[in-house]
């Protein structure tokens, strides 16, 4: 009897291996192909299209407005010194 219920017990857990060897990768891919269309939408979402190399400015706050006038300073190229 005790072997009988031995045997039983080690056939199902070999069946349970087996079937996890088979199932457990298909399930993987599945959850991650669904993770990778998640973020592909989200993404989609948040960067709106616009043309590339065109900059809009919406707001400018009225302390942030030029504050050095364009007749001051020039550009001074420098070296680096090693």
């Amino acid at each position: 009897m005790l072997l009988k219920v031995l045997i039983i017990i080690i056939c199902i857990l070999y069946i349970v291996r087996y079937l996890f060897k088979l199932l457990l990768p298909a399930i993987f891919r599945s959850v991650i192909n669904n993770a990778q269309q998640n973020a592909a939408q989200q993404q989609n979402y948040q960067q709106p299209k616009r043309p590339e190399g065109r900059i809009k400015v919406d707001y400018i706050p009225e302390g942030q407005k030029s504050k050095v006038p364009d007749t001051e300073g020039d550009f001074v190229d420098y070296e680096e010194i090693k």
